[in-house]
C-alpha cells in the first residue's frame, strides 16, 4: 500500500466506517502498514519527521522499523489516525496547501494548540475531526 492509497482509503472511511475500504484498512493495520508509507508521507510534505516521532512513533523506533520493513499494528493503527485527519482536512478545505497550513496553525478553539499536535491522542483526533465537521458545515469555529 502507498501513501496515497492510504490517504485515499482512510478519506473514504472517514464518515461511515464501513465498506470494503474500511476492511482492507482493518487488515492493513493488523499487517503493520510498510514503513515505506512513512517515507512517502514525509517526502510528499504532508509530514515531516518531528510530526511523525511525536504522533505516530519515535525516531529511534522508526529506524528499527525500517530495518524490519513494517510498523506494529499499534503504530499502524496511530499512522492510520494521522492519517484520517490530513485527508478530512484536505477534503474539508478542498486545498492540500491549506489544509495543511491549518493543521499547523494554533488555534484558539483548541485551547491555542496546533491541530496536528493534538494528533498524538485518539481523544485529540476526534476534537479536530470536530472542529473540521464544523467548519465544512459552516459552523462558527
Amino acid at each position: 500500500m502507498h501513501a496515497t492509497e492510504l490517504l485515499t482509503l482512510a478519506g473514504q472511511t472517514s464518515g461511515l466506517y464501513e465498506g470494503p475500504a474500511l476492511r482492507h484498512l482493518i487488515h492493513e493495520v493488523r499487517s503493520g502498514v510498510a514503513v515505506a508509507v512513512v517515507d512517502e508521507l514525509i517526502a510528499s510534505g504532508r509530514l515531516n519527521l518531528a510530526e511523525i516521532d511525536r504522533t505516530v512513533l519515535p525516531r529511534k523506533t522508526l529506524a528499527h522499523r525500517r530495518k524490519l520493513g513494517r510498523l506494529s499494528p499499534e503504530q499502524s493503527d496511530r499512522l492510520l489516525r494521522v492519517v484520517r485527519i490530513l485527508a478530512l482536512a484536505e477534503e474539508t478545505f478542498a486545498n492540500t496547501r491549506k489544509a495543511h497550513l491549518w493543521l499547523r496553525r494554533p488555534t484558539r478553539v483548541l485551547a491555542g494548540e496546533r491541530p496536528i499536535d493534538l494528533l498524538d491522542t485518539e481523544a485529540g483526533a476526534r476534537q479536530v475531526e470536530v472542529l473540521l465537521g464544523r467548519i465544512g458545515h459552516g459552523i462558527a469555529a
